[in-house]
């Protein structure tokens, strides 16, 4: 019995661990910035700085959410590739 993670199959598997693993590192990344995020923060004139740092964190957290999104939908897509190739090899053989 031959195996069916040859050829196209196996490096298919291949890009969709490595696009699966670039998805969860961004996730991974973002949730570390979310936790030093403030919900709510009151400042006053002296403490601008502060206020400054948390434009910049949310601005960080805003420009990931693009990445995130097309990594997750590269990721699905390949694993229904996968599957669709895996069902056809087998009925093929069948």
């Amino acid at each position: 019995m031959e195996s069916t993670l040859t050829g196209p199959i196996l490096y298919l598997l291949i890009a969709w661990g490595i696009v699966t693993a670039v998805f969860l590192v961004l996730l991974i990344w973002r949730s570390l910035l979310e936790s030093h995020e403030d919900d709510q923060i009151f400042l006053d004139s002296a403490q601008d700085h502060m206020a400054k740092e948390q434009r910049e964190l949310v601005s960080k957290i805003n420009t990931l959410s693009r990445p995130i999104m097309t990594s997750g939908i590269a990721a699905g897509g390949l694993l229904l590739v996968i599957a669709g190739l895996w069902l056809y090899e087998g009925l093929k053989h069948f």
